[in-house]
């Protein structure tokens, strides 16, 4: 996949909702995670989860929304449930990404969805576990901008595999006229 994301969750509470999302995070490729006012204990939380995602990227915790820190060019996302939010099959991830995500019965804080360049949804009647969300809105953008093949029209596979366009962009070569 091209570029990179990150992934952070705001006043999460629950150590294994933190695994879980740290742990998808390293499945799919993250390459960073951070927590922005957690009430969660770090240990528990690191032993909820079983790929050892913390020692394979790094982790930031932060006291409060002003005080995120992201690279430069790297674009907020924020994930919320609101009537302005962008629907996400409808929005192109940015290529440098960090996406956060609001706590367990709860949003985004004011001042974190202010900090957000952009604030999308996940198109459902109501909300799901903030893990969930994580790893849909991961798949999302691994779909996205993944190096995959167009789905086909009709049911079952892709009939041109990223294989198969690859051998069709090679150059051909024409023989002399004689």
């Amino acid at each position: 996949m091209r570029g990179y994301f990150g992934i952070g969750v705001e006043q999460i509470s629950k150590e294994q909702n933190v695994g879980t999302i740290a742990r998808s995070t390293h499945a799919f490729g993250g390459s960073f995670f951070f927590t922005i006012k957690p009430d969660v204990d770090i240990e528990a939380m690191r032993s909820s989860d079983t790929s050892g995602a913390f020692d394979h990227m790094p982790y930031y915790q932060y006291d409060h929304a002003s005080k995120l820190e992201l690279p430069m060019e790297c674009t907020l996302v924020g994930v919320e449930l609101t009537d302005e939010s962008i629907e996400l099959p409808s929005f192109r991830h940015p290529l440098r990404a960090a996406y956060v995500f609001g706590p367990e019965m709860g949003h985004l804080s004011e001042d974190m969805q202010a900090k957000c360049d952009h604030i999308v949804k996940i198109p459902m009647k109501f909300c799901v576990n903030v893990g969930v969300a994580a790893a849909i809105t991961m798949y999302d953008r691994q779909i996205c901008l993944g190096k995959f093949a167009e789905r086909p029209v009709k049911p079952g596979a892709p009939l041109d595999t990223p294989r198969a366009k690859k051998d069709t962009l090679r150059r051909k070569i024409r023989s002399k006229k004689k």
